[in-house]
């Protein structure tokens, strides 16, 4: 069973929102990516585990975050060249605010989330596909399920399609990585697809759901306890069980998409306002609701 849900606190919650309404995806990105990661290598064209060109670390490093690399989500420079409607900046220019050139610790010595590591697993998957992310996206993942509202956002113009007015304006390319857009339940039935077995092999689904991360709860957040595999969040929630999924957010909204395979129910919850914490408290309530009422 998939669940769609998005929510405007002016107005309260609702089911899909407006017919055709579209939502940043933000860091669920990031599981979309690793799952064509995944399909690339089960068709050879890619080596998770070898070392890349001149890295000391490996893709399979990047997806779970333990290479060592830097983020840029806490710069404060970044941040307010965001604020200020700031072209985005050249790559280069990014990862000498962030200190790229030095690494926190040696790959596979711990996590750390990071940005610009999944910045350089887009490039890592668009050599081995062959072509860029939109089609790649497309090719492995979207067509293949009849996805049809996803798109790779790259332009101001492609925001302006946001269900939320504070989209206009904001550049997409300030997501080094690369932010798809896409409908909540489209978001539900791609994670739902991956996890309940389609897509990608069992093996590559246990791979993915692998935690290479754990940790404990996260104060004003439903998870009592976490950890992170192959850009897959995962959680556990009281009465609820495990959920794996994304969370995620940018200036103006945030996301949480997660299956909770003890119920069997995938849920995508978009809310406005730069906080991840109201759209996993709602994803988590209603696999609660369904759940109590089977």
């Amino acid at each position: 069973m998939t669940v769609s849900a998005w929510m405007d606190r002016d107005e309260g919650a609702g089911g899909d929102g407006p017919e055709g309404a579209l939502f940043p995806w933000w860091s669920f990105t990031k599981t979309v990516m690793s799952i064509c990661a995944l399909r690339l290598a089960e068709a050879g064209a890619l080596d998770l585990e070898e070392p890349l060109p001149g890295r000391p670390y490996s893709t399979l490093h990047l997806m779970a975050h333990r290479t060592g690399v830097r983020d840029y989500g806490g710069l404060e420079s970044y941040h307010k060249a965001v604020a200020s409607g700031e072209t985005p900046w050249p790559v280069a220019r990014l990862l000498d605010e962030a200190g790229a050139d030095t690494s926190l610790w040696p790959p596979g010595y711990g996590f750390a989330y990071s940005n610009i590591g999944y910045l350089e697993l887009r490039g890592v998957l668009e050599r081995a596909a062959g072509c860029d992310m939109g089609r790649m996206v497309a090719r492995l993942i979207t067509g293949p399920l009849g996805l049809t509202s996803v798109s790779l956002a790259t332009t101001p113009q492609d925001f302006e399609r946001i269900h939320w007015d504070s989209a206009g304006g904001y550049h997409p390319a300030w997501v080094y990585h690369g932010c798809l857009m896409g409908s909540a339940s489209d978001a539900a039935r791609l994670l739902h697809a991956v996890m309940t077995g389609g897509l990608i092999s069992e093996q590559s689904l246990k791979k993915m759901q692998t935690s290479h991360f754990t940790g404990g709860a996260i104060p004003g957040r439903p998870w009592s306890a976490i950890g992170y595999g192959l850009g897959l969040m995962q959680g556990v929630v009281e009465g609820l069980g495990p959920a794996l999924g994304h969370s995620g957010c940018g200036p103006f909204c945030a996301n949480a998409v997660y299956h909770f395979p003890n119920t069997g129910v995938t849920v995508a919850s978009f809310t406005d306002g730069g906080d991840e914490a109201p759209a996993e408290w709602e994803a988590t309530r209603i696999a609660r609701d369904i759940a109590a009422s089977r």
